[in-house]
């Protein structure tokens, strides 16, 4: 079983290259399912719901967020009506939408999709590890679930690494979104579970992460109130992980980092041709 994962998607340009091949990536590289992390797909700033139909339609199963999700006041009372689009796990009892659910492949393996959002450095939630440690107890790998996958939302490394460890064996991927640049350390955990600390974004990397960078740059040189940021303009590089699971076991058997397009280094610069 084969899951595509795309980190933070970064305005249009981001979101329309993932539109506009995502049903042509799943037959090229043979994917049951692709979750997308889409808090920034709406000019940086949260997601819409026509946006969050748009990447259904093009064939994306999950989409999670992190602490953008509100930025779009719509979402509110959106959120409970689409059980595909998750807000972190971890916001407390009573706040709309849901931090998991459960989508289904088109051979009917069941993959347990979770986002939760960490601590250090970001908002004053719920504890995430319990919060996860309540969910991976309720769904058994290979047995309740074929596949359990993790966006943990956040910003320190050392966070994100120890989540990955508290869930190896219980997960099949655990993978960090938040800071829109992507690690180099996919791997398989002792135990089974893949991980990779962040997954990077969706946008222009020429950018200060996905935003254009005069304007960034002059919030810090000339720290008074400017312009509101937007996403940059340029080439678009697609960045996350494609995971293959023992749907037998639930556990990671194979992954890689997936970067295509745009200016950094490409590890499948042009999947469509490849399958050609």
């Amino acid at each position: 079983m084969r899951i595509l994962f795309l980190g933070d998607v970064v305005g249009r340009d981001a979101r329309d290259m993932i539109i506009a091949n995502m049903k042509d990536y799943r037959k090229a590289l043979a994917l049951d399912a692709v979750i997308v992390n889409a808090e920034n797909a709406a000019h940086g700033f949260g997601v819409t719901s026509q946006i969050c139909n748009d990447f259904y339609q093009a064939g994306v199963d999950c989409l999670t967020t992190g602490n953008h999700v509100w930025d779009q006041r719509e979402i509110i009372s959106y959120i409970d009506k689409d059980p595909k689009l998750l807000r972190p796990l971890n916001y407390p009892e009573g706040t709309p939408g849901k931090g998991a659910c459960i989508i289904q492949t088109p051979r009917g393996e069941k993959i347990l999709v979770a986002n939760a959002m960490a601590r250090l450095y970001m908002d004053a939630l719920d504890d995430p590890f319990a919060a996860v440690d309540r969910l991976l107890n309720s769904y058994r790998l290979g047995k309740d679930v074929n596949a359990a996958f993790i966006d943990f939302h956040g910003e320190a490394a050392s966070e994100k690494m120890a989540m990955g460890h508290f869930c190896d064996g219980r997960a099949s991927f655990v993978v960090g979104t938040h800071t829109h640049i992507p690690t180099a350390d996919v791997q398989i955990l002792p135990k089974g579970t893949g991980y990779q600390t962040d997954a990077g974004m969706c946008g222009s990397y020429d950018s200060v992460i996905g935003m254009d960078t005069f304007i960034a740059v002059n919030r810090f040189t000339r720290k008074v109130p400017g312009e509101r940021l937007r996403p940059a303009q340029g080439p678009v590089t697609l960045c996350g992980v494609i995971v293959d699971v023992d749907p037998k076991t639930g556990l990671c058997v194979k992954a890689e980092p997936f970067r295509t397009g745009g200016r950094l280094a490409q590890t499948h610069p042009n999947p469509l041709a490849q399958a050609s």
